[in-house]
């Protein structure tokens, strides 16, 4: 029974021994990755972004295009995807008659 314990001791100290092993990485890698951000976020400017919302993205597939009207019920998603692709196209064009660049890019939450 005693020997049992013993290798049951040694063996939670080993774990023990590479948790802390990893956590001790863990923090230098996150010391590494606050060195290379630039600092705090006060000490840098902030960046403005501008967020395009489509209300009801379905009721403009369904007005603009005859497929969408098909597809709309059965296809959801993909469909607001593509409704959100032809309303950054637009923009885009839009925006390069007017001679403004911009970087456009489309992001999930």
């Amino acid at each position: 029974m005693t020997t049992l314990l013993l290798i049951l001791s040694l063996f939670l100290a080993l774990i023990s021994a590479w948790l802390f092993w990893q956590v001790r990485l863990q923090k230098a890698l996150i010391q590494e990755a606050r060195e290379q951000s630039g600092g705090p976020d006060h000490t840098r400017e902030p960046e403005l972004v501008l967020t395009l919302c489509v209300q009801d993205p379905i009721a403009v597939a369904r007005r603009e295009s005859r497929s969408a009207r098909m597809l709309a019920d059965r296809l959801p998603i993909m469909v607001t995807k593509l409704v959100y692709q032809e309303v950054m196209k637009e923009l885009k064009k839009e925006l390069e008659v007017r001679e403004i660049d911009v970087v456009m890019q489309l992001e999930y939450r």
